[in-house]
């Protein structure tokens, strides 16, 4: 079977940005990492994960591309995990973050499982949309998108006390 997936660049500006993909089901998330980069014209050296996500795009579980971990943690590595074992009927969303100092940011998602085409090379690129910005898209976190004077803002330094006023910062000054 062949998976096709939808890959979109999350990024804040008005062009949409994404690529249709084919792939063999029995491939591993490797694979998919090649493609997408190739696609996205990366040249597919830097550190990338895929994560599992439901459908709000939550972030799950990752599979990494080389593990980092020290010692003996349990890291899914994309070269040890086929298609099919992670992305299914159910479960048809991922979250691609590639190159961690610039966090390339992909929502990809499985938009159907197809029967071979025989005299089709896979992985294949079935459609191009959007060129990709030189440098990554800002992210923009929550936060900051809040205004000053709304009360969910947090200030460390909303407490009432003057660090200066040292009388009655009530700590005792031979507490050694």
């Amino acid at each position: 079977m062949i998976y096709r997936f939808r890959v979109i660049l999350d990024n804040d500006t008005k062009e949409d940005i994404f690529r249709d993909l084919e792939i063999r089901e029995t491939d591993t998330l490797e694979d998919l990492h090649n493609i997408i980069t190739q696609s996205f014209g990366f040249d597919g050296t830097e550190m990338a994960s895929f994560y599992l996500s439901d459908e709000q795009w939550n972030q799950g579980e990752e599979i990494s591309l080389f593990d980092m971990s020290e010692g003996g943690s349990d890291v899914r590595l994309m070269n040890e995990t086929n298609l099919s074992d992670t992305i299914h009927e159910e479960q048809t969303k991922l979250i691609y973050v590639y190159d961690f100092f610039s966090l390339w940011t992909f929502f990809v998602e499985l938009a159907e499982i197809a029967e071979e085409t025989e005299g089709v090379d896979y992985p294949n690129l079935m459609f191009v949309k959007g060129q990709v910005p030189d440098e990554a898209p800002d992210k923009v976190f929550e936060a900051e998108n809040l205004d000053e004077d709304e009360d969910d803002v947090f200030d460390e330094f909303d407490d009432d006390f003057d660090v200066n006023d040292y009388d009655n910062l009530n700590f005792d000054e031979n507490w050694n």
